[in-house]
């Protein structure tokens, strides 16, 4: 099939849509981004300008692919990066392919290193951009087969790359038949082990960003160094190049590097910190090393301050009554309001939406966080650094001192913090902090504990709220019958009344779609319990020092909402799956 190359980076009828530095932008970006950015540039939707790219390059669109293993086989990595293209089936082939899986035959196995047997026929290849005539001859040294061209999702395109190769396998791909022509400065640079490391690192940050994880963890095996993202609270293995172990002290050198850590030291932790940009956003990363038997194992935590995805309650997931609640005492000038839950349950995310939603020209607010996660405008936010004696507690007793409205703790952690907090509510202070409990009552009694007299945690604390985060189903989800002894018996679990289950046949399942992954959810809803001090049965219990359990009893006779009635609703709502439900609520 006759293709028009492109060998200027647009085709011209477009080109001349735009002015000049926004020819120049899309000129310079990465095929991978090419169609992302022209259509940016046109103000038009990608699946529109995708369309009139191909309608001038006289390619046709895949908009099913299925990558054809076999032949990727023929070309190296770094080239299938660059190029960002991939062979892919033809509907045929996708036919016989799904009728064997049904017949269960065996695939035809080939070891990497070997040479696959060449079909007769052309070979079907999808691409992120059409190609140039550099980009042909290069396909041509590594086939001798028909090339008949197509136009890919790049995101598909690029997602079908790494599951094959790796993330980072253009960066490391030790294969010495694709050199792409270069200045000689370029050239050195590319065979220059160093540079090599310092891209991968790069490209495992932007990629572990692109899939908005919260964490990266670099573990190495005995015969490995594995890589693992933590996306929407769950560890997610990365596929990796294969010969990634024997960059294994140089990757972890580099990371070291970055944040400022003393390489030659191997045998104790250390912590620092990386600040990195993907794409329009900034990135404060935190790193901690621990030695381990085979080498250093490390973990970055990506904090994006300038995120504010989450900065409603509603988006958090909380419904009107829940909000109705809050807001009533927010309005409040003094008391203690606390967010309690475990690690990693968005308990600082949720007081950033407080603080967003009472922020205003007439409040001063002041913040004391470990670390500060969100850089909320006009608010006073202060990192504390024990290691100089700037505690949660000495930065309280500062706060003080500065005529504030309105005090943020990121963290109750012992006595004195509680003291000072417990105080300047009474004093006439609104405060926010969090404590970690399995529920809102358990805050009561962990300040008592604490040392902390109940008759001023009594007049002192004003709302608790507990949660937890649960994955969300993606837009993918698709109602499935439910059996009622499976639905009565997960019911059992989260103490939820039988006579929920009736008239309920069917509740949302996940699918899985390439918009989440095919893991079926994307992004996560939060799960809410709210206690009150506000009866006098509630004060009374709380000054007789009684225990947890019977302050939630009493709580809920009063109205309050159980953490697992209230993932029943989300349940209910088609927000997320009992099995998820099941998954995060702990019940005792």
């Amino acid at each position: 099939m006759s293709v028009a190359t492109l060998d200027t980076a647009l085709p011209p009828s477009l080109a001349e849509r735009l002015d000049e530095d926004k020819r120049q932008a899309v000129s310079e970006t990465p095929r991978a981004r090419r169609m992302v950015e022209l259509a940016a540039a046109l103000g038009e939707p990608e699946a529109q300008v995708m369309e009139q790219v191909a309608a001038l390059s006289g390619l046709p669109i895949a908009t099913n692919l299925h990558a054809d293993m076999e032949a990727m086989r023929l070309f190296p990595a770094r080239l299938v990066n660059d190029y960002q293209m991939v062979p892919i089936m033809s509907a045929e082939q996708v036919a016989a392919a799904e009728a064997a899986a049904k017949d269960d035959a065996p695939p035809a196995v080939v070891e990497d290193g070997e040479t696959p047997a060449a079909p007769a026929g052309p070979l079907l290849v999808a691409t992120a951009w059409p190609p140039d005539s550099m980009m042909l001859e290069w396909i041509g040294t590594f086939t001798t087969r028909p090339i008949v061209w197509h136009l890919g999702l790049p995101d598909k395109i690029h997602q079908i790359i790494i599951d094959r190769f790796g993330v980072g396998s253009g960066s490391l791909d030790d294969d010495d038949a694709y050199e792409l022509e270069q200045t000689q400065e370029d050239a050195a640079d590319d065979v220059d082990e160093d540079a090599a490391v310092v891209r991968f690192v790069t490209e495992v940050i932007t990629q572990a960003v692109s899939d908005e994880a919260t964490d990266i963890h670099f573990e190495p095996q005995e015969t490995q160094l594995r890589i693992r993202y933590r996306v929407d609270g769950l560890l997610v293995h990365v596929p990796v190049p294969d010969n990634l172990r024997k960059f294994q002290d140089a990757i972890i050198s580099r990371v070291k590097i970055m944040s400022k850590l003393n390489i030659s030291e191997k045998r104790l932790p250390q912590d620092g910190r990386i600040t990195f940009r993907a794409g329009g956003a900034v990135l404060d990363i935190r790193v901690s090393t621990l030695p381990t038997i085979y080498a250093e194992s490390i973990s970055l935590r990506l904090l994006n301050k300038k995120k504010d995805s989450y900065a409603t309650m509603e988006k958090l997931g909380m419904n009107a009554n829940e909000q109705a609640q809050i807001n009533e005492v927010l309005d409040y000038p003094h008391g203690i309001i606390l967010v309690t839950g475990p690690t990693g349950s968005g308990k600082s995310t949720t007081l950033n939406a407080f603080l967003r939603k009472i922020n205003s020209t007439d409040l001063r607010i002041i913040t004391a966080e470990d670390p500060i996660e969100y850089e909320v405008p006009g608010v006073n936010q202060t990192q504390v650094k024990p290691e100089i004696g700037l505690t949660f507690a000495s930065a309280l007793r500062s706060m003080l001192r500065q005529d504030p409205d309105v005090i943020m703790v990121g963290e109750i952690r012992d006595r004195d913090t509680a003291d000072i907090a417990v105080r300047a509510s009474l004093t006439g202070h609104l405060v926010f902090s969090t404590l970690h409990t399995n529920d809102a009552p358990g805050a009561i009694t962990r300040l008592v504990d604490m040392g902390i007299e109940p008759f001023l945690v009594a007049s002192a604390i004003e709302l608790v709220l507990a949660q937890r985060l649960v994955r969300r189903l993606c837009t993918c989800a698709a109602l499935k019958p439910i059996s009622q002894v499976k639905l009565r018996e997960s019911l059992s679990v989260l103490h939820v009344d039988h006579a929920e289950a009736a008239n309920i046949t069917a509740l949302k399942a996940p699918v899985g779609c390439d918009r989440c992954r095919g893991t079926g959810y994307r992004g996560r809803v939060g799960v809410f319990e709210i206690f009150r001090l506000n009866n006098d049965e509630i004060h009374e219990l709380v000054l007789k020092r009684e225990s947890t359990q019977a302050l939630a009893e009493c709580a809920r006779r009063h109205g309050m909402v159980a953490l697992e009635h209230s993932a029943w609703d989300k349940v209910k709502s088609g927000l997320t799956t009992l099995d998820e439900v099941l998954r995060i609520i702990t019940v005792a």
